[in-house]
């Protein structure tokens, strides 16, 4: 039986992600954090480099980047979504800008128009930071397919889990090979595995970013139940928004 990595379970996680995200490639990660980190290493940053991203975020939407010696540059957020505000965003380019990240925080999506808009004109990279966001959308499109890369989060916090868990999803086909290598330790074993070498080598840097598939099948019994989840948690958030609502009108709160 197999229980270690890139197993049977495994697939069929990045398969039904692939599809419901209509994305190139989607690989199961150990959390959101290495995810993360691997978008780090296939962006290339490094010492002197900035990365741009809220005030307002987990600690590992910064540190994946830190760790290759970046510079974190911290943009003010929306009052009314927490989210980025394209406008500090954009106060805060220099040349030394190496990646944006836009965290959706709490699942409710950033501007993704303007964002992208911004990092286009420069051709700089966004990193979606999608923990939180996982099925939701901007403007009808799925959150998490706007970037160069995105990450997930399968955290026992998140409304689709397997206790610890993430994804890296390479929105760039041209990064994929290379996400691969990075994930299996730095070696082209995923091509070993089927069939495309002989056998398999150290290729670059990389690190045991490969999920178990004995929490992939957890996550896979998840994904299958997504709709329901999803129904739980909505109608949950609706009894807090009914009860709530009174209180915040008369304190002039706007809820969402």
């Amino acid at each position: 039986m197999h229980i270690s990595g890139d197993g049977p379970f495994s697939r069929r996680c990045e398969t039904v992600l692939e599809e419901l995200l209509a994305v190139p490639r989607v690989l199961l990660t150990t959390s959101c954090t290495h995810a993360l980190e691997m978008a780090a290493l296939l962006l290339d940053i490094g010492q002197g480099d900035e990365v741009i991203g809220p005030s307002f975020t987990f600690v590992s939407s910064f540190n994946a980047f830190v760790l290759r010696g970046a510079t974190p540059v911290f943009a003010d957020i929306r009052p009314d979504t927490l989210n980025l505000d394209p406008a500090s965003v954009e106060r805060r380019l220099t040349p030394k800008t190496r990646a944006i990240v836009a965290v959706h925080y709490a699942g409710v999506a950033c501007d993704m128009d303007a964002i992208g808009g911004i990092a286009a004109a420069r051709g700089i990279p966004v990193v979606e930071d999608n923990a939180h966001g996982l099925f939701g959308a901007w403007r009808g499109r799925p959150l998490g397919t706007f970037g160069t890369l995105a990450t997930l989060s399968f955290h026992e916090t998140k409304n689709v889990t397997c206790g610890e868990g993430g994804a890296l999803v390479v929105n760039d086909s041209s990064l994929t090979e290379r996400a691969e290598i990075l994930r299996e330790k730095g070696t082209d074993r995923s091509k070993f595995f089927r069939g495309e070498v002989d056998r398999y080598s150290w290729r670059d840097l990389g690190s045991s970013y490969v999920l178990s598939d004995i929490l992939a099948a957890f996550l896979y019994a998840q994904l299958e139940k997504r709709d329901a989840i999803q129904r739980q948690r909505r109608a949950r958030w609706q009894a807090y928004r009914d009860a709530l609502g009174p209180w915040a009108a008369a304190s002039g709160v706007a809820l969402p």
